[in-house]
């Protein structure tokens, strides 16, 4: 089999390069590990930045999501003391989309499929060959058979944990990271959402977030402890220490009930340098990794998408080869600037294992001027809604 790009991942960032080059007239072929079934079974982030919503219009599998979708203008914070709104419609002029990834990626697997897209599930033992050469090529088992795959380049989109990234020579890849010492209990429900849009709380026992997926799905989180288990915390218990960081006038109204997914997600920033390796590119995932805090995970995926999409259009249809080697670069720039975001959020909302009193007064006295200056929210708000592609 032969194609023009290999794409290994079929998640978000995966399916959406696959769609946007397809309807460019680049040809691809998906290699997915997982079934279909599992792919969509992953809950993940949900807030969409407006340059992610642009780029599903733009691959023409925006119509659930302007649908269902639900705009928010804003955000809420809160401290022991209060809580308060940095709205972004009127300090940048922007929004956000919450429409969960499980929805966007159903609607591009439907979207490759009207267009008949490879879409190749379960595929084993994946390997990149060649990468360094005009001649890549990818060989993987599927049905207990090994198979190969010419193209002319290698997008890898496939996580932290793919193969893609471990292809580049250990020693010519530079990775920068810091593991937070905590990690996030998140529960789903089916449930009405505590508030119309979402709330990052600071509390002294600890961080939490309420968020949602639609109007009767609710998606919340709590700090924890990384030596937490799942089976340690049961439903009732997580609500009573939800509702404990949560101002009043959200706690004592919030619905609750049974959770329909429970898991602890541990928190790290990870950045992989470079992105490219011949005719290997690094996508979303498999080149870095943010903390949730401020929604950047998925979000950074597709500005990736964005500008390899950009450097492949011009590499393979206007033969300007040189404008690869622009697709690092260009996407770390962005990727550095939403992982100071990342952190910033995750050192000012959270309750680190040293801590002081002093230190949550700080943290407190930061968020207050956060609610008292408009500097300081046009700052929060151009990043929360995503700085310009």
């Amino acid at each position: 089999m032969r194609t023009q790009v290999a794409i290994i991942g079929g998640g978000p960032s995966g399916l959406l390069l696959s769609q946007l080059l397809m309807k460019a007239g680049i040809s691809t072929v998906v290699l997915e590990r997982k079934s279909r079934d599992y792919v969509l079974s992953r809950i993940r982030a949900g807030v969409l930045e407006q340059g992610m919503a642009d780029l599903l219009r733009e691959a023409g599998v925006a119509e659930r999501m302007e649908r269902e979708g639900h705009v928010h203008d804003g955000t809420n914070l809160s401290t022991a003391h209060g809580m308060f709104r940095v709205n972004f419609k009127e300090r940048v002029g922007k929004s956000v989309i919450v429409y969960g990834q499980t929805e966007v990626t159903q609607d591009l697997y439907e979207a490759q499929d009207a267009l008949g897209a490879t879409i190749v599930h379960e595929a084993d033992n994946v390997a990149l060959h060649d990468v360094t050469t005009d001649k890549p090529y990818v060989t993987y088992e599927k049905d207990g058979q090994t198979h190969r795959l010419d193209c002319d380049y290698i997008a890898g989109c496939d996580g932290f944990h793919g193969v893609s990234r471990p292809t580049i020579p250990a020693e010519k890849r530079q990775e920068f990271e810091r593991v937070y010492p905590f990690g996030w209990l998140g529960i789903l429900s089916r449930t009405k959402p505590a508030a119309e849009e979402l709330i990052y709380a600071n509390h002294p026992r600890g961080f939490a977030l309420a968020s949602m997926r639609s109007d009767t799905l609710s998606r919340y989180y709590v700090q924890v402890p990384l030596t937490d288990k799942v089976e340690q915390w049961s439903d009732q218990a997580f609500w009573d220490e939800l509702r404990r960081r949560l101002p009043d006038e959200v706690s004592q109204t919030m619905e609750t009930g049974p959770s329909i997914e429970k898991s602890i997600a541990p928190l790290r920033s990870f950045v992989n340098e470079p992105m490219q390796w011949g005719r290997l590119f690094l996508v979303g995932d498999a080149a870095h990794i943010v903390p949730p805090t401020g929604a950047k995970g998925l979000n950074l995926a597709a500005s990736d998408v964005h500008y390899l999409l950009e450097a492949l259009k011009a590499a393979i249809l206007d033969k300007d080869a040189g404008a690869l080697d622009q697709y690092g670069p260009r996407a770390l720039t962005r990727i550095w600037a939403a992982m100071r975001f990342s952190w910033w959020m995750t050192t000012l909302m959270h309750r680190f294992p040293d801590q002081t009193d002093f230190d949550q007064k700080i943290q407190e006295a930061e968020l207050h001027q956060l609610e008292t200056m408009e500097s300081a929210q046009i700052t929060m708000a151009r990043n929360y809604v995503g700085l310009p592609y």
